[in-house]
């Protein structure tokens, strides 16, 4: 039986399109774990830090997959960290759908896949 699939965004799964949640089932049933906020003024170290922790968080939940998305720089590190102990960690892929009326311009993200790191 496959861990769990933990998103790890601001995102919770219960907000998600079908699509997106059907995609996560593959990896095991989606558990939310809310992305910390990540301040401008933190340091490269505190990063590294905050980093370290969510990590040992994260793989303590032992779970198939996660989904980590949030600020870039400390996403990159929990990512290479995860990753570092095998845990698979992906990231969402969306088609940008652009709608136009008149003076004004409307943005929409619709989910395709997830993609793995490498």
């Amino acid at each position: 039986m496959p861990g769990n699939f933990i998103n790890f965004s601001n995102l919770p799964h219960s907000r998600w399109e079908e699509s997106k949640r059907n995609a996560a089932l593959k990896y095991g049933e989606p558990e939310n774990m809310s992305f910390p906020a990540i301040s401008p003024d933190m340091s490269e170290r505190e990063i590294s830090e905050l980093a370290d922790i969510y990590c040992s968080k994260i793989a303590n939940k032992k779970p198939s997959a996660v989904l980590c998305q949030g600020e870039f720089t400390f996403s990159y590190a929990l990512t290479k960290r995860l990753r570092e102990k095998g845990i698979i960690v992906v990231a969402a892929c969306a088609k940008r759908v652009i709608l136009e009326e008149g003076d004004k311009k409307y943005t929409n993200f619709v989910f395709e896949r997830f993609r793995e790191y490498e």
